[in-house]
């Protein structure tokens, strides 16, 4: 298995930006020859000697969290755990330090502490064996790229802090707009007659008080005028001047200054939903949401389409018609966590769920045990601390640069 050393030289890799642009991006190399080749002990971990005296150091994780474990040799003999003592020092990245004791487990000696994820950090390994000191310093980092800053902007890596969030679960529920019958008005006569007068055209705007129509009674031969009972525009006109009202419906008002969104929720999300909701809504031929709130939800459920709810909106601009189409986006809950992510900066590396931490010009993964996700954010419960400089845009140019090293860790 391949390691990445501290003391290497740096290797300019040239990452490719929307296959137009080169930009070169650093990883650490171990020798001049490329990445160093790891002798392997009979336990799979790494040998470090001196003289005839040898440390196998392994991570081993078979049914236990991983740990550190240590078998010595002498010669090519086994030495009893009992004859010596170790100390691992681990330097991870943003001057975090992992002190590790050893015990005797068997014919090995055991790591007293797990090693948490991700396995990456600068090793220093003291061992005492028969009045000698023996120490191993190597780097043993996966997951890790350095890119300089104007690089990084280049590339349009832009990075935040981790810390608290609302996850707000959403539905989507689809509709148009409507014209409330409330807000709807039919002009008929009160007394049937001739029609002497018609004020108003389709399409004229009324204010309310206004007169709509004078008719001649067929009672009382005393002409009366009907007047507007709501303002609003004319929709329909079903009358002129001369003809007899015959109980007919005349005119038609719409006041269009305060119109509805009706929208119909899926059967399933019904429990879901309550009167209050916050709604999103974008409607055809607007460009920017309009945000309401339910304000009604019908009784009846409607086997294809399923429950229709209500948002009403304002109007004051007139731009808004009955008949638009309408996505609404109806928020169903928000509540706070402590740590959150943004969803878009999250990759996959190995079998882990990661963000990319950055100290300095230097980016790591973090394995993240999530929570739940909704919307913009997902809930971080563990493998990330609070305040963490993680990337949030464009992380796959940093998980494809460690792709292409190939850098992994041993165990």
């Amino acid at each position: 298995m391949k390691n990445i050393r501290n003391r290497g030289l740096i290797l300019v890799i040239h990452l490719a930006l929307f296959s137009m642009t080169s930009l070169p991006v650093y990883a650490v190399k171990n020798n001049e020859s490329g990445y160093e080749e790891v002798e392997k002990g009979p336990n799979n971990g790494r040998m470090l000697r001196q003289e005839d005296f040898a440390i196998e150091l392994a991570i081993y994780e078979d049914g236990v969290p991983p740990e550190f474990r240590v078998w010595a040799t002498e010669a090519g003999q086994p030495i009893s755990p009992d004859e010596i003592k170790v100390r691992v020092v681990l330097d991870r990245l943003g001057d975090v330090q992992d002190d590790i004791g050893f015990y005797k487990q068997e014919d090995y000696l055991r790591g007293d502490m797990a090693i948490y994820e991700p396995h990456s950090f600068a090793v220093k390994l003291h061992a005492e064996y028969q009045g000698k000191d023996y120490t191993w310093t190597y780097d043993n980092f996966e997951g890790r790229v350095i890119i300089n800053d104007d690089i990084a902007k280049a590339s349009g890596i832009k990075t935040e802090k981790a810390g608290p969030a609302n996850i707000r679960k959403t539905i989507l529920a689809y509709g148009q707009l409507i014209s409330p019958i409330e807000n709807t008005r039919t002009i008929s006569a009160r007394f049937d007659g001739i029609v002497r007068k018609v004020h108003v055209n389709l399409g004229d705007e009324v204010k309310k008080g206004m007169p709509l129509l004078t008719i001649e009674s067929d009672k009382s031969l005393n002409s009366y005028n009907i007047y507007a009972p709501i303002g609003g525009v004319v929709t329909d006109r079903n009358i002129n001047t001369g003809e007899h009202t015959k109980g007919n419906s005349l005119l038609r008002i719409v006041d269009k200054k305060s119109l509805a969104a009706e929208l119909f929720v899926f059967p399933e999300n019904r429990s879901k939903i309550q009167i209050g909701n916050p709604v999103s809504l974008m409607v055809e031929g607007v460009a920017s949401p309009i945000e309401g709130e339910i304000d009604y939800i019908s009784p009846e459920m409607d086997g294809v389409e399923g429950v229709a709810i209500r948002v009403s909106i304002k109007n004051s601009s007139g731009n808004l018609s009955p008949g638009a189409m309408v996505k609404g986006t109806v928020t169903t809950n928000i509540h706070e966590v402590p740590l959150s992510v943004k969803r878009d900066g999250i990759q996959a590396f190995r079998d882990f769920q990661v963000v990319y931490a950055k100290v300095g010009t230097t980016y790591e993964v973090r394995m993240l045990e999530l929570g739940e996700q909704a919307g913009d954010w997902a809930e971080v419960k563990g493998g990330l601390q609070p305040g963490t400089e993680y990337v949030t845009s464009n992380s796959y140019v940093i998980k494809a640069d460690i792709d292409k090293s190939g850098a992994s860790h041993d165990h």
